[in-house]
């Protein structure tokens, strides 16, 4: 399983949320699940992760800053050795919380970024104020030092504001730009019809080829941004060690959800196993979801018999979502494989 190791870990620590956004993967509310895991059983999980890997633990929600033991959580896994990112919607960042972060041992926070325009953003965030108090966090963390990118998740809504947003992640500062491709899940089914087309999506992937300059631009949920790299024969100047292998669920990459449920990730919803019934070490190195998404030569449909299937892999989620099956072939994928299938 050495081949295997985690290198991203993203642990959704509450499904509680300060905001209303339309595409939430969690379909988080203001009501904290009282089934979340404690403060012991996440310390005692990050013990097994860090007997074995030392991967970026992504801290997430909901809103992770909701949860009161949050700087020992991050304190704790920074010690164990762990390279900590905490994701936010940025508007509980104050300057005070800002430099709790640092202190703690948190590397990097990242902080969502919708729209260009303040009223729009509002919107797909459901909250009025959401976009000048994400600002205000970002500012926070500027004047505290803290490493922050932008995250940006592309739907119909905003799909010809990206040279606007991505301008707009440069002027203020940030050390990345992600873009996150939406799979329709959670509450993001209510916005299914805003999903972007697979041309558009192409579109958005060949932009991204040249948008990034100095600033590094990764794509999440959309491996196959790494075929769209090959054909322009271009490997590096990008945030590429997490986007070089293509889709990393079960991979490179596990999720963790806030009752000890861990999927190849967040957005596809089969269990490999429950870190309250055994433990993450065995999760990943024996489930057999895990070991099927680790063998690429089964996929189906277009993607079995596409060339650029060991380094992109399709996004198993959406296979999931379309097909009921996570080897289906990528619905959103328009490239044509040179073999026949």
């Amino acid at each position: 399983m050495h081949e295997f190791l985690p290198r991203l870990i993203a642990w959704e620590l509450t499904g509680s949320c300060n905001l209303r956004c339309a595409h939430c993967r969690a379909s988080a509310s203001d009501v904290r699940d009282p089934n979340e895991l404690s403060a012991e059983e996440i310390k005692n999980t990050v013990d097994n992760i860090a007997s074995f890997c030392k991967p970026v633990l992504i801290l997430t929600g909901g809103e992770p800053l909701l949860r009161e033991d949050i700087f020992e959580i991050v304190r704790y896994a920074a010690e164990k050795g762990l390279r900590v990112v905490v994701g936010t919607n940025g508007t509980l960042i104050t300057p005070q919380i800002a430099k709790k972060l640092l202190e703690a041992g948190v590397k990097r926070v990242s902080i969502s970024i919708d729209c260009a325009y303040a009223e729009e953003h509002d919107e797909f965030r459901g909250v009025r104020g959401a976009y000048e108090e994400a600002l205000k966090g970002i500012e926070a963390c500027k004047k505290a030092g803290l490493e922050f990118q932008i995250n940006t998740t592309v739907t119909k809504r905003n799909l010809r504001e990206l040279e606007k947003i991505h301008a707009l992640a440069r002027k203020l500062g940030a050390v990345a730009h992600h873009i996150f491709l939406l799979v329709p899940t959670g509450r993001g089914k209510v916005i299914e019809d805003e999903e972007i087309s697979p041309e558009d999506y192409e579109r958005v992937l060949n932009w991204m080829c040249n948008a990034g300059g100095e600033m590094p631009m990764k794509a999440t949920c959309a491996p196959h941004f790494v075929r769209v790299l090959r054909q322009k024969g271009k490997h590096g100047g990008r945030d590429l060690d997490a986007s070089a292998s293509g889709c990393m669920g079960g991979t490179g990459f596990a999720f963790i959800s806030r009752t000890g449920e861990v999927n190849p990730c967040g957005y596809l919803p089969v269990k490999a196993g429950n870190i309250r019934e055994q433990s993450f070490r065995e999760i990943w190195e024996n489930s057999k979801l895990f070991r099927d998404l680790r063998n690429r030569k089964a996929l189906k449909g277009k993607c079995g018999a596409c060339e650029y299937k060991f380094i992109c892999g399709g996004c198993r989620a959406r296979a999931y979502a379309k097909f009921g099956d996570y080897m289906a072939e990528e619905p959103y994928c328009v490239y044509v494989p040179k073999k026949p299938s």
